[in-house]
């Protein structure tokens, strides 16, 4: 069998956040046993920040630093999130020497809450939900605006509607491009803020590419219209439509269920040695829904959001999964060997 080759290092880079984007496209050689598309997956959780929030999380701050909202050594960044973003912002502050106050909820795990601490993040928790299906977001926006009126030269990047996180977010698709000769027949993307399906969108309208998109959305996420139920797994879907979308934002939805993540994100590193986090699951489970319908010589693009540490309590964890979902390890293993 043919060993893989060491990726060369690249050169230098000027400070940490110059080696944000530029992430592996790696094929994947094992997911699909049989015939099938040519599956290529986006590996964002190389980002330094350690997932593709780091590219929203530079484009918005520089952004605003540039028209002058914000002021390195004077401003404070005031953001709501549970995980990548916050993470991806809480390392941009620092460089640039911002306040940042992440507004979070119960549902944050413990590890995304030492990672935002050890960055210098101040925490601001909510605990009331918006509703009895356990949603937070609404209640911490709220938050957010209250902070923004109160926090001397504060400022809020608020990705679901800031246009900067949507054109960070096309530097995905030209890399994908450029690393496919511009022929990208399908692209499975997790939707969650819209920012990286509005980003990749354009692009592939700017540069004329025969792409596909379908949109990879959670059961009981209200972006595309689906009936509101209990979440699990953070990192895709949402309560509230983004401003960011608009109507034919993806050629395809595909929905997918808290299990299906789970599912998805054992079966690929069990068969591929890749550790990813929820929403890289949910993009490998709805993969596999469509491959009876790819066309063999099809390139497809998967973007996988983020790295699988931060999910080693709750989907890597089968005591966790056992409790949420019973004895499903036959799934990931029937559908590795079809």
């Amino acid at each position: 069998m043919p060993q893989p080759e060491p990726v060369g290092a690249p050169g230098p880079v000027a400070g940490v956040l110059g080696a944000v984007g530029r992430t592996p496209l790696v094929r994947l050689e094992r997911l699909s046993p049989g015939p099938s598309a040519r599956l290529y997956a986006k590996l964002e959780s190389l980002n330094p920040g350690g997932s593709m929030k780091d590219r929203a999380a530079i484009g918005m701050v520089q952004g605003a630093i540039a028209s002058g909202e914000l002021v390195p050594g004077r401003s404070t960044v005031v953001e709501s999130s549970s995980g990548n973003l916050g993470i991806g912002l809480a390392q941009v502050c620092r460089w640039y020497d911002l306040r940042f106050i992440c507004v979070i909820d119960p549902k944050t795990t413990a590890q995304n809450i030492g990672i935002l601490t050890a960055y210098g993040a101040e925490l601001d928790t909510v605990t009331e939900p918006d509703n009895d299906l356990g949603d937070y977001l609404s209640a911490r926006i709220k938050r957010v605006r209250e902070l923004v009126l109160t926090v001397p030269d504060a400022y809020w990047p608020n990705q679901y509607a800031n246009l900067l996180n949507a054109r960070a977010q096309e530097t995905v698709m030209r890399e994908i491009s450029e690393a496919l000769d511009g022929r990208v027949d399908y692209l499975f993307v997790a939707t969650g803020s819209c920012g990286t399906i509005h980003g990749c969108m354009r692009y592939i309208a700017e540069h004329g590419l025969r792409t596909r998109v379908v949109a990879v959305d959670a059961e009981g996420s209200a972006i595309f219209g689906a009936a509101p139920c209990r979440r699990l797994i953070p990192g895709h879907g949402a309560a509230i439509r983004s401003a960011l979308y608009y109507d034919g934002i993806a050629d395809s939805v595909t929905r997918v269920s808290d299990q299906d993540c789970v599912v998805g994100c054992r079966r690929l590193v069990g068969t591929e040695a890749i550790l990813s986090g929820g929403s890289s699951g949910a993009v490998v489970s709805a993969v596999t829904q469509w491959l009876p319908r790819l066309p063999e010589d099809a390139n497809c693009a998967l973007i996988l959001p983020d790295r699988g540490e931060r999910y080693l309590d709750t989907i890597y964890s089968d005591a966790w999964v056992f409790e949420k979902f019973g004895d499903i390890r036959h799934l990931w293993k029937e559908q590795a060997a079809c």
